[in-house]
């Protein structure tokens, strides 16, 4: 576990803040021109006159791979004087490097080397061992470190190699063949020896008799090992033996006399201390055997008799009075770690949440036998009944950090969504599928609000990481996209907008046809287009963006050029070929409404991916579906209000249209699509429709298509270049159409600024334009006073409304409604200064 989630005093969750020596390696692993530059051929290298101390070299690439993730040759370049660097410990995990870069970092003369998950290092590096080897007291090759074994998963022939370092107190060897030539007993110093899945082949355990200060020994997953026990006995300095099983099938783990197999290793090996047992039936049922107990004799015979009545576990009954620090019973056969006198202090199994934890502890570097724990955890939660979550949460974080490229084991620590039926989100088929939704629940707990910033972005950082790595995965995409609606959009992710940005544009993009992915990667984006304030925005170029100095800034240009119409577009005409209306139509035409308001360049991209032809087909193939229609005439108000843009609107066919959804009347109010997905989403629901007020769905498509033919006939009669329908005729509709409207109507709609219908105020030449435009900012002050009488103020509205009403061009109506206006906007003031 990494322990860096931690319960603080007020009862909030959280890591805790970064050093101030974190903190300069942060801004040096960003900015590494501090210290280097590049040379012509773009290589980079030291800069002249830096020469960096032993401690700053080490914490600089352990804190490279922490902040800047995997670790390449071009970073370790940087180290290649070993005069003015200097490499103790390094700690490699995912990362890319060669052997050249190995070769680079082995030239310091290491004290400690690690690598886990380092797959572009093969076994023709294994030589650098024998080269640069004898200062090593530490060496760990972990899964994918290809150093003394073949790449090839099914390939059993042993390298032939020797541990020519001489000096070794720690070895761990991870799935390496052993040679029956291979040394131990120059190894004087060896006290730690970690053969995880190893084979051993023609290899005796003999070898290692000789090694005076062997201390721990693991030999998790190597099997058989029946054959090796009387070697193991031999050890007599052993603190500490696993032999622990991941998987108990095809006959692993099961030895023919297990209580006296594990008595006879009490008996020899005194000194130990912790011992791991896990998928074997070495703790045996629990009842004593005449085997055992000397035959048929009635009195007791051996200790393990004499003893067995404070001990349900009958090999360890020499330990009743003196019991071991740690016991691995994790899936022991006969669910022995649910037995009552275990002589252990400490025991790792699935028996409770506190065992579950200790194996999550003690299991950390072993991914199989690891998301099997977080399965259990993940059951915990299911019902919430996980106790500790800080130290739960640590587990899962730590799990999904450390073993990156174990697809399964990002899978396991996030929920899956698998939809057989509609509602149904779990499917027991699948391990992963079942043991997966440790994170979700985690995130979605009751405890989610005392998550403190650090922890949040921890989570979502490794949520990315992982989605990052298994970009093709749908379910990696699906679980991720879950977890990530917990979170506050898009506040808790500008951290990491632009790899979330991309990240969900790979789903809407290259994942399944009308799939979950898609639809949740659409609603996702949706919900960040919907925060970008109009004010904020930067008008884009073809690719260009414009940094104006703020995190948030960049961010929304990022999202604006990202969110490219063309992408919705996309899956529009997709679902037209197929005359497929889903929640994917619904809110990619809601995501288009929301990143073309008040930013013409995404306009112009709409009408140019030929949006308004795939407008007039889904008003032909999906006519009943209000929803989408309010999206649409949404969308095209923002084209609308684009003076450049609205030539191409003008068409006998478009106005017609406009003109016809004039007719759509009554009150109304504004549903997203998006608010509705996730409600389902968060509620497990998905497939089940809301059922909408047509009505007031109505009201808005008619407002909406009021505000298109304003706009379209603010430009003048000059501008009006067909024949039919004529502009009086329109107008003349529109007008009836504003009088059927109640005032009151409410809608969930958001005005970021009044710029585009204040434009109408002005339009004397046409006062039916002058008359919808007024009407929306009477609507909006008198059902939202709050908000928009303040924005009115702000935006010098009061001014251009009493210039109306002194006008001689504006009718009556028009000069009502505008006083209701400045009305309702003085009164909120007059409440702002008695409140």
């Amino acid at each position: 576990m990494s322990c860096k989630v931690r319960l603080m005093d007020d009862g909030s969750l959280d890591e805790e803040p970064l050093t101030l020596k974190e903190i300069a390696y942060q801004k040096l692993c960003n900015n590494l021109d501090i210290v280097s530059s590049h040379r012509p051929d773009g290589e980079r290298i030291l800069n002249a006159g830096i020469v960096l101390p032993n401690e700053i070299c080490d914490g600089f690439l352990e804190n490279y791979q922490r902040f800047n993730r995997p670790l390449d040759d071009s970073v370790i370049r940087l180290f290649e004087d070993t005069q003015r660097t200097s490499l103790k410990i390094v700690n490699l995990r995912n990362s890319t490097l060669s052997s050249l870069g190995l070769e680079t970092l082995m030239r310091h003369k290491l004290f400690a080397l690690s690598m886990w998950y380092c797959d572009s290092i093969d076994v023709q590096s294994h030589h650098l061992l024998a080269h640069y080897g004898d200062s090593l007291r530490s060496l760990e090759l972990g899964i994918s470190s290809h150093l003394l074994q073949y790449a090839e998963p099914n390939e059993k022939e042993p390298v032939d190699f020797q541990l020519t370092c001489p000096h070794l107190r720690r070895l761990v060897l991870n799935g390496v063949v052993m040679h029956h030539r291979l040394q131990f007993a120059h190894l004087h110093d060896l006290g730690h020896l970690d053969l995880t899945s190893c084979v051993l082949a023609n290899f005796s355990l003999e070898a290692l008799v000789s090694l005076p200060n062997l201390h721990t020994l693991i030999l998790f997953n190597v099997w058989p090992i029946a054959n090796q026990l009387h070697a193991i006995c031999c050890l007599r300095r052993l603190c500490t033996l696993d032999i622990s099983i991941s998987s108990s099938g095809n006959g692993q783990g099961t030895y023919d006399l297990p209580d006296q197999t594990l008595e006879m290793l009490m008996d020899n090996l005194r000194h130990l201390t912790h011992l791991d047992i896990s998928g074997t039936n070495l703790a045996g049922n629990g009842v004593a055997t005449k085997e055992s107990t000397g035959g048929g004799s009635t009195q007791p015979s051996t200790k393990m008799e004499q003893h067995f009545a404070l001990t349900d576990i009958p090999g360890l009954a020499s330990r009743t009075q003196r019991p071991l620090q740690f016991l691995g019973l994790y899936h022991t056969a006969h669910w022995a770690c649910k037995r009552h006198d275990i002589p252990a202090l400490e025991v790792a199994g699935d028996a409770n949440e506190q065992q579950i934890l200790t194996a999550a502890r003690y299991y950390h570097d072993r991914p199989v036998l690891l998301t099997r724990v977080l399965n259990d955890l993940y059951h915990l939660f299911r019902f919430e009944n996980c106790k500790d979550i800080h130290t739960a949460l640590d587990v899962v974080l730590s799990a999904m950090d450390r073993h990156l490229k174990f697809k399964h084991m990002q899978i396991s620590g996030r929920w899956v969504y698998q939809r057989k039926t509609r509602g149904d989100f779990f499917s027991n088929s699948n391990y992963n599928i079942c043991c997966s939704a440790t994170l979700f629940y985690i995130v979605k707990g009751r405890d989610r609000s005392k998550f403190g910033t650090l922890l949040r972005n921890h989570i979502i950082r490794t949520l990315l990481n992982g989605m990052e790595m298994h970009l093709t995965d749908d379910t990696m995409l699906r679980n991720g996209y879950l977890t990530l609606t917990q979170f506050h959009m898009p506040v808790d992710v500008l951290f990491e907008y632009e790899r979330l940005i991309k990240i969900l544009l790979h789903g809407v993009s290259k994942t399944e046809q009308e799939g979950f992915v898609q639809r949740i990667a659409i609603y996702l984006l949706n919900t960040l287009a919907c925060q970008v304030d109009g004010r904020q925005k930067l008008f884009l170029g073809e690719l260009g963006v414009v940094s104006v100095g703020s995190a948030f800034a960049l961010y929304l240009s990022i999202l604006i050029e990202f969110l490219h119409p063309k992408t919705m577009l996309t899956l529009i005409k997709d679902r037209l070929t197929r005359s497929v209306f889903d929640d994917v139509m619904e809110v990619a035409w809601s995501t288009m409404w929301n990143v073309t308001d008040e930013t013409a360049i995404n306009c112009k991209r709409f009408l140019d991916g030929r949006g308004m032809e795939y407008f007039l087909k889904c008003l032909h193939t999906f006519p009943d579906r209000e929803e989408l229609l309010r999206n649409m005439m949404g969308l095209l108000g923002n084209v609308a209000e684009v003076k450049w843009l609205r030539p191409k609107l003008m068409t006998q066919e478009f106005i017609e249209v406009f003109a016809r959804l004039l007719d759509s009347l009554s009150d109304g109010i504004e549903v997203g699509a998006s608010t509705r997905l996730l409600a389902r989403l968060r509620e497990g629901e998905i497939g089940d429709r809301c059922g909408a007020n047509h009505a007031k769905l109505r009201f808005q498509v008619s407002y909406n298509a009021a505000g298109v033919l304003a706009h379209i006939a603010s430009d003048g009669a000059d501008a009006w270049t067909i024949k039919t329908p004529s502009r009086e005729h329109v107008l003349e509709r529109m007008v009836a159409a504003i009088q059927r409207w109640n005032l009151k109507s409410e809608r969930n709609i958001n005005y970021r600024s009044f710029e585009p219908i204040l434009s109408l105020v002005r339009c004397y030449e046409t006062p039916q334009c002058q008359h919808w435009a007024v009407w929306a900012l009477a609507n909006l002050t008198q059902v939202y006073p709050e908000k928009y009488c303040q924005l009115v103020e702000q935006e010098n509205g009061i001014q251009i409304l009493n210039e109306l009403i002194e006008h001689e061009s504006p009718y009556c109506e028009i000069k009502r409604i505008a006083r209701l206006v400045i009305e309702q906007c003085d009164a909120g003031s007059d409440r702002m200064v008695e409140g």
